[in-house]
Formats: structure tokens, C-alpha cells, sequence
């Protein structure tokens, strides 16, 4: 089963392929997270978009972007940038 954006289940690729499967239940963020770690690259941004979509409140409107100053963003490049020099110095 994968999921819409919307949340909505669809029929997916794997539970085609699986005549009769029984997964185990988990019921702790723990091993929610582990069987998470097992998935692939698609089925990880398939679990987000599900999980996104249960996050936002229905109707909800999306937050507005962040703004910031010139200043700031010119000190986060300076900062990356430095970053960069120092680990291609092997620091």
C-alpha cells in the first residue's frame, strides 16, 4: 500500500508483488524507526509524504516563508565556506 501526497491509500508496487504477507505490529517510535531504516529510497519518501500529510492540521494554510537579511545569509555562506576550507585542509 503506498500513499498519496493527500494521504490517501493507493495500491502500491510492493503489496503487488506480495500475495500474503504478515507484517508484525510495532507500536514504539524505536521500531517504527528501525523498519524505517530497512526501506528503500522510494518507500522512505513515500513513509514522508504520508507522514507529512498527517502533520499538517486539514485546511491548515502553509506558513509563510522565512525571511532574513542579507547580513545574516552573507554570514552562513562566510561560516560554510570556511567549513569547506577547513575540511578540504583535513582539520
Amino acid at each position: 500500500m503506498t500513499f498519496a501526497p493527500n494521504g490517501a491509500k493507493q495500491p502500491g508496487k510492493l503489496a503487488a508483488t506480495l500475495p500474503s504477507c504478515h507484517f508484525p505490529s510495532m507500536s514504539t517510535l524505536a521500531e517504527i524507526e528501525a523498519a524505517a531504516e530497512n526501506l528503500s529510497a522510494q518507500e522512505k519518501e513515500e513513509l514522508f509524504l504520508f507522514l507529512a500529510a498527517r502533520l499538517r492540521a486539514p485546511g491548515a494554510p502553509i506558513p509563510e516563508p522565512r525571511k532574513f537579511s542579507k547580513e545574516q545569509m552573507a554570514a552562513w555562506i562566510a561560516e560554510d565556506e570556511e567549513d569547506m576550507r577547513q575540511l578540504r585542509e583535513g582539520a
